[in-house]
């Protein structure tokens, strides 16, 4: 994660100024309301179906069309976009939303109860 944010850092650095002081383990990558550790790989992520607070942090599984089954109810097993935030700004927001839900991810936590739509991905409960 940690080389991830070293070269996100890199590409990001030349439009925003305030990077380019900064080194990778000045960011932090959120995803699924989970701030990921800088030790965790993507590969460990992925292979072990690792799930954070709203669902499934990797998914890279084949999905029905949205527009012919829509139950919110029901978890799709879908990821969605990850953020890179300066710890220095998670510190001053870290009491307004979205930071205000982010916590620490952690390995085979349970993180809520969820349905996966097919039963068949990820571990949720029902």
């Amino acid at each position: 994660m940690e080389r991830f944010l070293g070269l996100a850092r890199a590409q990001l650095a030349p439009h925003h100024r305030e990077l380019r002081a900064l080194s990778a383990s000045d960011l932090m990558y959120v995803k699924e309301d989970c701030v990921l550790p800088g030790d965790a790989t993507f590969h460990m992520l992925i292979s072990t179906r690792a799930r954070g607070k709203s669902g499934p942090l990797f998914s890279f599984d084949v999905h029905e069309d949205v527009r012919l089954v829509a139950d919110a109810r029901v978890e799709k097993d879908e990821s969605h976009a990850g953020k890179i935030v300066t710890r220095a700004w998670h510190a001053r927001n870290a009491h307004i939303f979205p930071a205000s839900r982010w916590e620490p991810w952690e390995a085979g936590k349970e993180y809520g109860g969820y349905t996966v739509k097919g039963g068949g991905g990820g571990g949720g409960k029902a």
